[in-house]
């Protein structure tokens, strides 16, 4: 298995916010709240920003791969201090070198024009990403870029047939499989946190959202004829291994949320 799960978390892009809106002068908080405000104006009601003004602050990711010493890695990418650059291209030099299965909730409507667009305001390279044949044929039927390619598997869109009114949130379809669901904090927390100064616990929030992402692609595998159900059970045991044996409080309190304080025999 070659899967790379993902998720990221943002904030405004303050300083875009400044430039496009001519808020020079006005304190972070204050800028955010004028952005906040010229997008109400502009949807009548709603806060939530274009994707462009996202700045990206969190990627983490749970990869599993053959090669790694445990089979299985849960981390955020770069460091806390990294800069918004940094993290985009240490997500894309990961696609560069491995080319792994890409795994999100929401990706596709989300996280990835997100990333897009962010990665280009940064300089970032994607080669591999933007691949769609023209330099290794296997990418043309089956790419990064295809919203009904494999490539990249947003769940959310898959699960509900690509509907929208069909669409859940990730935090209770994890619950309803076993997995912890919500924890730590919100995505309406992330914002305060940030101008708080820790960016830690981002990044510590965003790892077990994409824990239970990855869960329940574990799961849809088995709907899907890819994973047998003792396969399944195989890998959820790994998981709940590499969590126990964890030094990170936040993924000690993971497993101990999904499986109890002990190994438990539980399977989902």
């Amino acid at each position: 298995m070659n899967v790379l799960v993902f998720d990221i978390e943002t904030v405004p892009d303050i300083d875009g916010g400044r430039r496009l809106y001519g808020l020079d002068g006005l304190s972070d908080e204050d800028t955010v709240r004028a952005m906040q405000a010229q997008r109400r104006q502009e949807t009548g009601g709603r806060e939530f920003l274009r994707h462009h003004l996202h700045r990206v602050v969190a990627i983490s990711v749970v990869f599993r791969h053959p090669k790694l010493d445990e089979g299985i890695k849960v981390w955020s990418l770069g460091e806390p201090e990294s800069s918004e650059t940094e993290l985009i291209q240490h997500f894309f030099d990961g696609l560069e070198r491995y080319t792994p299965t890409l795994v999100s909730w929401n990706g596709s409507g989300f996280d990835l024009p997100v990333l897009n667009y962010r990665a280009l305001i940064n300089g970032v390279v994607a080669s591999r990403y933007w691949e769609e044949g023209g330099g290794d044929r296997e990418f043309r039927f089956n790419n990064y870029l295809n919203r009904f390619h494999k490539r990249h598997t947003d769940l959310m869109d898959v699960l509900s047939g690509y509907q929208g009114g069909a669409f859940a949130p990730l935090d209770e379809v994890a619950a309803l499989t076993g997995l912890p669901g919500k924890m730590g904090m919100d995505g309406s927390q992330v914002l305060d946190a940030w101008l708080g100064g820790d960016t830690k616990g981002i990044r510590n929030y965003c790892e077990t959202d994409v824990l239970n992402t990855y869960g329940v692609y574990l799961h849809w595998l088995v709907n899907t004829g890819s994973l047998a159900p003792d396969e399944l059970t195989s890998e959820l045991d790994l998981l709940a291994a590499y969590l126990r044996r964890s030094d990170q409080p936040h993924l000690q309190a993971f497993h101990a949320a999904w499986r109890g304080e002990g190994e438990g025999t539980d399977d989902g």
